[in-house]
């Protein structure tokens, strides 16, 4: 038994002495010798994107091999990021091994530009890159500056700015920010914007801009002085809007036609109504049951004891701008949508949201 235990471990000894020989023979010893070089796309290349074309190529990177002092593989990484920030936050447009080109999709590179935070629609300047890993060893290539401009199939957005914006609950006035109030369009490419905007003055003065961001493109009114109203609009040459007469601060309706050079500025002022309220439908002649808006939260609220019945908002005690509900999913659509049903009779808080555009939420909460 002794003897075979040694020639056991004997065995093992040989074993362990030759693989540890030979692979120490047979390793590549990596070196950084030479970076790669990106060879395409070229200095100054544009790309305008389109959701139309979002399969298609929109780049074929190629680039020189990477030495590293031996036959190994080396993964090849193609980096975009924003001009000057010397790629602290790049993003990955394709990766490869031991290969020398990545087709990238115009998807991809949409992406990517949108995730560095570029402007839809407006060129961005961005620069390019691969990176070379062998292991823990790394190299990169010399760095090529490109221009992009994307897109998004989100609907187009207009912001309303002015001297109303701090009186009004949305932050400094004349300043772009995040919490501009914003009209949105009907969809992707379209140009007829809609949504609401609090003004808590009378005399309030405001313009139209595409971004949230920056004064570029802005629309204001097409004639008269500063605070006028005339439904028209102009990119040049133009005036400070105003609100309709008879001017009065209040909760208003706003739709502009980017194309037509139109706005329209309606009043409006909302309640519920339905068979589970106090009142009943106002077919009878009977008064809707009003809400008051809060500038702080942005919606309007009122509490009621309702019945096992169905209720709608409308504005204005008519029907011309009413909001129901057809899917029962908290989410409202207007016109003729089906009535908002009452879950089961109690006093209730009800909410009625407008603050995010062609988005509007409602919520009935039983106290």
């Amino acid at each position: 038994m002794k003897n075979i235990t040694k020639s056991i471990i004997a065995l093992f000894a040989v074993i362990a002495l030759s693989c540890s020989v030979e692979d120490v023979q047979d390793r590549p010893i990596i070196q950084s010798v030479d970076s790669p070089v990106l060879t395409a796309p070229t200095s100054g290349a544009a790309y305008v994107l389109s959701p139309a074309n979002a399969a298609a190529q929109a780049e074929r990177f190629t680039w020189k091999s990477a030495n590293y002092g031996g036959d190994v593989e080396i993964v090849y990484t193609v980096e975009m990021d924003v001009k000057g920030n010397a790629f602290k936050a790049p993003r990955e447009l394709a990766s490869r091994k031991s290969e020398n080109q990545a087709s990238v999709t115009v998807e991809i590179m949409n992406g990517a530009a949108l995730a560095l935070k570029a402007t839809p629609f407006s060129p961005t300047e961005f620069e390019v890159r691969v990176k070379s890993t062998v292991g823990t060893n790394v190299m990169v290539s010399n760095v090529v500056g490109i221009v992009v401009t994307p897109y998004t199939t989100e609907s187009p957005k207009l912001y309303v700015i002015g001297g109303f914006l701090n009186a009004s609950g949305y932050g400094a006035d004349w300043t772009t920010a995040p919490t501009l109030p914003a009209l949105a369009a009907s969809g992707f490419g379209k140009t007829d914007f809609e949504g609401y905007v609090y003004f808590d003055d009378a005399n309030a003065q405001y313009k139209f801009i595409p971004q949230n961001t920056s004064f570029a493109g802005d629309y204001g009114n097409a004639t008269g002085p500063d605070g006028t109203f005339t439904g028209l609009l102009l990119q040049t040459g133009e005036s400070n809007a105003g609100l309709p007469a008879p001017k009065m601060a209040g909760y208003y309706k706003m739709n502009v036609d980017t194309e037509a050079l139109t706005y329209n500025v309606t009043a409006t002022s909302w309640a519920v109504t339905g068979s589970g309220t106090p009142n009943g439908w106002p077919d009878n002649g009977v008064q809707d049951h009003n809400m008051t808006y809060n500038k702080t939260t942005k919606v309007w609220t009122v509490t009621l004891d309702l019945s096992a019945n169905e209720i709608k908002f409308r504005a204005n005690d008519a029907w011309t701008l009413a909001y129901g509900d057809d899917g029962a999913d908290g989410s409202l659509e207007p016109g003729n949508a089906a009535n908002i049903k009452v879950p089961s009779a109690g006093n209730y808080t009800i909410t009625l949201d407008l603050s995010s555009p062609r988005n509007y939420k409602y919520s009935l909460t039983k106290n």
